[in-house]
């Protein structure tokens, strides 16, 4: 089980919406084509295959075709130039959050119809996707924190804050994610010492950040893109402390590995995919129907207990336990990730990450 949960994390790391009613289900399946939808493949298309898609079909009558989707931003380049020939390798799509913003810069999304989402406003407002004009064009699919880890024999009380990180006690024994765009170590930073992720607007303020930032240096043993390499190495104490995933490090506590997983007092980071559609698909109306059946907090909190994902709807819509929602997710403010920053900036944050942090 933790290698299958290993694989689907590793999708994750690399790269939904109650039900409208609907006339004629019946005349959908009628029209022959099933609705194509695309998933992180591995573990977690495999978790849609048997967990959502049959009780869908159930439902409302409306066929689905699974694709797992290539990781990284693969997917958004094919769907990008098999729109430019008005074909659709996949009706709704799971997007991460720097291609969702490329594929709306390009209007790359078909405008939804709100008055067929009638779950919308289970949603938070991060994960109601709009074009400047206002139109609608996406919702959040499915989300995941990462949050302060340890190893329990080393740390026998849990850190309270992301501060840990700089503290000098804790020299040569962090595992961090390696990269700008997939750490939030900016944001992280921000939001511990600069109350919050304004300062990121500016390159002075980015700057300032990195700086703060690069005094944790001496602390990082490893800043790692092998995941299984850091999980290895926390659950042994050679790497005792770090930033890892909230679901995985507790599948592995579960197990009986010596890791836990804390949400800092200013917030752990909430990252998230989310649903689109082709502006070429011929299927507006199924997938209208299929992302407001996963906005559902009935359907949320099914993802929640057999994927291990964060839900996207408000917890008060949820009957997840305490324990059941702890074991994915927080009620403290999320620390939610700057991603136009990897675009707009990206060539500069990059080479300033380089020579600051990582170099």
């Amino acid at each position: 089980m933790g290698d299958l949960r290993m694989r689907r994390r590793t999708f994750l790391a690399t790269g939904a919406v109650g039900l409208s009613a609907l006339a004629a289900p019946g005349l959908l399946r009628a029209q022959g084509a099933p609705l194509k939808v695309g998933t992180y493949g591995g573990y977690f298309e495999e978790s849609f295959k048997t967990h959502i898609y049959p009780d869908f079909t159930a439902e409302t009558g409306i066929e689905v075709q699974s694709i797992g989707e290539p990781t990284g931003e693969a997917w958004l380049v094919q769907l990008e130039q098999a729109a430019r020939a008005n074909q659709a390798p996949a009706d709704v799509s799971m997007m991460a959050q720097v291609a969702r913003l490329r594929g709306e810069r390009s209007e790359l999304w078909a405008p939804l119809d709100e008055s067929k989402l009638a779950n919308l406003g289970n949603l938070p407002e991060h994960f109601v996707h709009r074009y400047a004009d206002g139109r609608l064009y996406g919702t959040g699919a499915v989300s995941w924190y990462i949050t302060l880890v340890t190893n329990t024999e080393a740390y026998p009380e849990p850190p309270t804050s992301w501060q840990a990180f700089w503290d000098p006690a804790n020299t040569d024994k962090l595992g961090l994610l390696a990269l700008a765009s997939n750490s939030f170590l900016l944001e992280i930073t921000a939001t511990t010492y600069f109350n919050g992720t304004d300062i990121l607007a500016t390159e002075e303020g980015i700057t300032q950040v990195l700086t703060k930032l690069a005094e944790l240096k001496p602390n990082v043993r490893l800043w790692y893109r092998d995941e299984g390499q850091f999980q290895q190495a926390l659950e042994s104490g050679e790497i005792p402390m770090g930033q890892y995933y909230h679901d995985v490090t507790g599948l592995a506590a579960s197990q009986g590995q010596p890791v836990r997983s804390t949400f800092p007092q200013e917030g752990a980071v909430l990252d998230s995919g989310s649903w689109v559609v082709s502006k070429a698909s011929q299927m507006i109306e199924q997938a209208q129907t299929f992302i407001d059946y996963m906005a559902r907090p009935e359907i949320q909190a099914k993802l929640s207990r057999n994927v291990g994902t964060a839900p996207t709807v408000n917890r008060d819509l949820l009957d997840l336990t305490d324990e059941e929602f702890a074991a994915v997710g927080s009620d403290l403010p999320p620390i939610l990730p700057r991603y136009e920053l990897y675009i707009d900036k990206a060539d500069w944050v990059n080479q300033k990450w380089s020579e600051m942090i990582t170099g």
